[in-house]
This record gives structure tokens, sequence and C-alpha cells, in this order.
């Protein structure tokens, strides 16, 4: 699943292809937006908020308007040259193509879909909390969501978007045993939850402009992460098996013996 830094660098690869550039056509193949034409229309910029890309555009009239879009577990953009075959996905996961002379941007598997006022952004993205990867960052913030629901998990606090805006089910997990905290453990007996969120930025923004994402700084196929994707696997640490559980909606990696549990 794309996750903050993932998304970041979406947004990155959709600003350096876009970016200043006039719209000489728009394709949309969804149903709520069939009918719209975007040519004539100038990208401002591409940008992300926590899992979110806002892509801003301005009208021959002087319109402001956001193409808002989530790529969830699935989703994803690509930048191509003008001519070039667009390899990325199959042709019918195809949700939008927007061309300018000089690149094509195509979304596929797109999700939440939606072109909205610029100044209206907020209805989509005002419930987020502070992103990890945004100038709006601020982990005392962060904590006080965290602690705003002490008897709820440590693992799904982390993952709900409305408390800290970017962590996904591997940095989730990363993030827990590096602090050697089980996922299960209530958000009111995390000893340091302030370390927990400054760990969680740093390594997201760690992997801002690579597309391999590391916890351990290894970036060898197998040897990206401590915990997540290694069920049955030795831990680093200690050798004991990591662990696969699910957690609320999501599956979660730990080590029974470096993250023991806490009431």
């Amino acid at each position: 699943m794309p996750e903050g830094d993932t998304v970041w660098n979406t947004a990155r690869v959709l600003h350096r292809a876009l970016a200043g550039a006039r719209l000489t056509g728009s394709d949309f193949r969804v149903p709520q937006l069939a009918t719209t034409d975007l040519t004539g229309w100038t990208v401002r910029e591409s940008a992300s908020r926590g899992k979110h890309l806002l892509l801003r555009l301005d009208g021959p009239a002087g319109e402001e308007r956001t193409l808002h879009s989530h790529l969830r577990m699935d989703g994803a953009w690509r930048a191509y040259a003008p001519g070039e075959r667009w390899t990325a996905r199959p042709a019918h996961l195809i949700r939008v193509v927007l061309r300018s002379a000089g690149a094509v941007a195509v979304g596929y598997h797109l999700h939440e879909l939606a072109l909205i006022p610029t100044a209206e952004e907020s209805s989509l993205v005002g419930h987020l909390g502070p992103d990890l990867l945004g100038p709006d960052w601020d982990p005392d913030e962060a904590v006080r969501r965290l602690a705003a629901h002490p008897e709820q998990s440590i693992g799904e606090a982390l993952l709900d978007q409305r408390n800290l805006a970017g962590v996904g089910n591997l940095y989730k997990c990363e993030v827990l045993f590096l602090r050697g905290v089980s996922p299960w453990t209530p958000v009111r007996a995390v000893p340091d939850l302030a370390g927990t969120v400054t760990l969680a930025q740093r390594l997201l923004a760690a992997n801002r402009g690579r597309w391999t994402q590391s916890t351990t700084g290894v970036l060898r196929r197998g040897g990206t992460s401590y915990v997540y994707g290694r069920r049955a696997q030795p831990c680093r640490r200690c050798g004991t098996a990591i662990r696969k559980e699910e957690l609320g909606e999501r599956v979660t990696y730990w080590c029974p013996v470096c993250q023991p549990e806490r009431d």
C-alpha cells in the first residue's frame, strides 16, 4: 500500500512533468468526471497531503481547481513522454489522462477522484492530522491527537490519518519494533509518544526521493525491513520468529520478545 513517502514521491514526479504546462487534452474515465475537459488549463503545482494527491490548476478565466486523488492499495500515477508506450498497468485500469506538449500523465486505479475549487480542498483533506512530510508537521499536535484516544491500540492509532497523516502498515510495524512496543499496547501505556511520532517522521523523510522503502538502512532485497513482511523469519535483534496477525483491518508484524505487551 502506498504510504506517505510514496505519495510524496509521486507528487514530485507529476510536478516535474506538468508544473507550468498548459494542458492540451484530458480524458477522464470515471462517471462523475466523464464530460470534464481541462484543455487550456495550466498546472500550477502537484502536492501531497498525507496519502492524498492534489494537482492544482489555473483555468483560462482565472478559475482555480484541484484534481484530488487517493492511491489507496493499488493506485498509481505515471508520467510518459508524448508518443511513449504506456506500460505501467493494463489499459482498463486507467482513470485519467492529462496531456501537455512535453508530457502525458496517466492515473491508474485512482480512488476518490474529484475536481473541486482549490479554496475548498479542506473539505477533502481538512480532517487529516499533521502531515509527516508536510510544512504543517507538528509532533506536539500529533501526540495530542494520539493521546485523546488512550484506550485505542497504538497500532491502530498510528494508522488513523486523523492523528498523523502518512503512516501506513509498513511504517507502523517498523516504528513499533524500533521503539520496542507491542502493536496491541493501549496508547496510554506507550512510554514515549513523542519519541514514537518523531521516529515515524524520520523514517518517512529518509525515504523521500527514492522508491525503495528501507527502515534498516539497507537497500538490497530482503534487507529493507526489521519485521514487516518477515513472518516466521528470525528477528534481526534476538532471533525469535517474527509473527504476523490481524490488527483491526490490517495485518501486523512484530517480534514477541522485543515488543512485550503492556497494560
